[in-house]
């Protein structure tokens, strides 16, 4: 009795519904870490284009306040679990699947789970570090800022800036880690993903550090562009990607030490890249939406942090009203 009562009040209370309202509070970092373990939810990933177009649809309705009658309010979240997965907060438009962050976990287990394992030889060092960066390439493009937009000719370059540091990085420190214990060059390509990352994002999105990165006020205006603001939020994006994949590239070498030296794991050595990955997933199932949650993906700066300029521009416009500029910092 009760539960119908509370599903007949939420929809009574559907026509106040604010869809784009956060369902936990996004200045509390397990606020955060609760909504990016909904929206990265890797089940999203198999879901059809069909129900996809079909949250999108619910999500403008409900936007408009047009929402087909008798629709709950169960309904709507899930749509919009759908719609943030899958669609771009600045374009509306369709992410592809493989750019998605709810792809991390079946992409990421995998590449990370190969390349702890294939680490010896430079062939195998070289191919899945050319993997590993050719995927994170196309999700730091997927989940930029896209209010500033990239050519052909600096996303190529980017890429393979990006490819050749973390090669070069991988191929060099193997190079100085013969003599050292096995496990050291078992951490070799977490270095290698690191020096990366350092350079993969921020040349992926030098456009924003250019030209700024665009900057609103608290209704959603557009204010102008701010490349102090884009510095901030690209090296947010940059420590979050390095704290998602740090755990399990540094305790996994430690585990998977010890494993081998069992007896029956020295038999079934076939076996030691599936259970690498496995393992690799278990860490991910968590440390995605824990390193998304670091920091906000709708970034507050204080207006005194931008460049006079646009100090100069906020201060005429609103005066002293709005001490906090607001941007998407991308994930």
């Amino acid at each position: 009795m009760s539960t119908v009562l509370c599903v007949n009040k939420m929809e009574a209370d559907l026509t106040g519904f604010n869809i784009d309202a956060p369902r936990w509070d996004q200045r509390t970092f397990l606020g955060r870490v609760k909504h990016f373990l909904n929206i990265t939810d890797p089940r999203t990933v198999f879901v059809s284009e069909q129900e996809l177009d079909w949250a999108k649809m619910m999500v403008e309705k409900s936007r408009m306040g047009v929402v087909p009658p008798g629709t709950q309010v169960e309904q709507l979240l899930y749509a919009k679990k759908l719609y943030d997965s899958a669609f771009h907060p600045d374009t509306g438009e369709k992410m592809n699947v493989i750019g998605r962050m709810s792809f991390q976990l079946p992409g990421g287990m995998i590449i990370t789970g190969f390349m702890l394992q294939f680490y010896r030889t430079m062939p195998a060092v070289i191919f899945w570090q050319w993997v590993n960066q050719s995927f994170n390439a196309l999700v730091n493009y997927t989940n930029r800022n896209a209010a500033s937009p990239i050519s052909v000719r600096q996303m190529t370059l980017s890429y393979f800036t990006a490819t050749t540091t973390a090669v070069a990085t991988a191929v060099g420190m193997n190079m100085l880690t013969k003599k050292a214990p096995p496990l050291v060059g078992r951490w070799v390509p977490f270095a290698a993903v690191a020096a990366a990352n350092c350079v993969n994002i921020p040349m992926m999105r030098q456009q924003e550090l250019i030209q700024g990165i665009c900057v609103k006020d608290r209704n959603e205006n557009e204010i102008g562009h701010s490349r102090r603001a884009a510095a901030i939020g690209i090296t947010q994006v940059v420590i979050s990607r390095i704290t998602m994949s740090a755990p399990g590239m540094i305790l996994l070498p430690v585990i998977m030490e010890r494993l081998e030296k069992l007896h029956f794991m020295q038999k079934v050595k076939v076996l030691h890249a599936p259970l690498q990955v496995m393992l690799c997933g278990y860490f991910l199932i968590f440390m995605v939406p824990v390193a998304c949650g670091l920091f906000p993906q709708k970034c507050e700066l204080p207006v005194s942090y931008l460049e006079p300029e646009l100090q100069d521009t906020i201060k005429a416009k609103y005066g002293e009203l709005e001490p906090y500029v607001y941007f998407n910092k991308g994930l």
